[in-house]
Parts: C-alpha cells; sequence; structure tokens
C-alpha cells in the first residue's frame, strides 16, 4: 500500500511499536502512544530517565509498526483460517527533544490527539510536569510501507493498492 495509506494506519493506531537496539543488539520494542505532526515527524513522551533513553541516546535508529482493524476470520473461499489487518512499518531516528518549545508543541500535539475533551487542563499540567518529562523526536529516514489483507463483499482479497 502507499506511504499515504501507511500514514494513515499510524493514525489511527492506539499505540505503535517503536524498536531498537541496545549496544549489544539485544532488540527492545515498547507500544508507545505516538503522535504524527508531518509526513516525517513522530513524537512521544516519557519519563526523563529509564532503558529507552539509554538505549536512544547511544543507538537512535528505530523501527515503528502499527496494526488496526485485525479481525480473525474464516477464508470465504476455501475455508481457511486468517486474519484480515491494516499493518504499517517505517524506520527513522530518535532524538530527544532540549527546547522547551518544542517539548512544549509536542505535548500538545499527543494530548489534542489522545485526550482532546481535556485540553482546558494542558497549560495547568504543562506548568506542573514539564520540567520531568522527556520528548522524543523520531524523524523517518525513508517513506513507511503498508500492508493489509482484506476481503471484498464478494469474499475476493483485495490486492494491492485496490480499494472497496
Amino acid at each position: 500500500m502507499s506511504a499515504e495509506w501507511a500514514l494513515e494506519v499510524f493514525d489511527k493506531a492506539p499505540y505503535v511499536t517503536v524498536s531498537m537496539s541496545d549496544e549489544e543488539g539485544i532488540p527492545y520494542g515498547v507500544p508507545l502512544s505516538l503522535v504524527r505532526t508531518d509526513e516525517n515527524t513522530f513524537y512521544f513522551h516519557c519519563a526523563q530517565e529509564g532503558k529507552k533513553l539509554d538505549i536512544l541516546s547511544k543507538k537512535p535508529r528505530v523501527c515503528l509498526s502499527a496494526v488496526t482493524k485485525c479481525k480473525p476470520t474464516i477464508g470465504p473461499k476455501d475455508g481457511s483460517f486468517t486474519l484480515e489487518f491494516n499493518s504499517a512499518i517505517a524506520f527513522g531516528t530518535a532524538e530527544i527533544v532540549k527546547e522547551d518549545t518544542e517539548k512544549i508543541a509536542a505535548l500538545r500535539a499527543i494530548c489534542e490527539r489522545f485526550l482532546p475533551q481535556h485540553m482546558d487542563s494542558f497549560d495547568t499540567s504543562i506548568a506542573r510536569s514539564l520540567s520531568r518529562t522527556a520528548v522524543v523526536r523520531i524523524t523517518l529516514n525513508e517513506p513507511p510501507i503498508g500492508k493489509r489483507k482484506q476481503y471484498d463483499r464478494q469474499g475476493e482479497e483485495m490486492k494491492w493498492q485496490r480499494m472497496e
């Protein structure tokens, strides 16, 4: 599927798994609440210390993956057990945001995505917790890739780029 389609999967996913590897090559993946602010930029927030930040400060390359519309089903034509899904994967570089202006803008975008009904409390929350919150920017190194498995109303699998 197209990069634009893959970005929509990231936008709709309740969380995105961010995978990285430590200095010894040991993989580490964690599901996070990410927000995308443009075609190449994602943000997440976390505590100011921990395993994620330790790894990312030394090895900033990451892989993002997300799945939406995941539904076990029976193949309409052959009765096989299968799974319908939309998925996306992207590769990028993570960097800890240092400037407060960018941190606040990223946190605002995160809150607007996940808690839009509570934006009236945003400024108070920022005043209370900005100093103890880390924000990480992930910049994509290449366009994301999307995949799906989906059947149309006649039971035919919709192949690459076919929309119903």
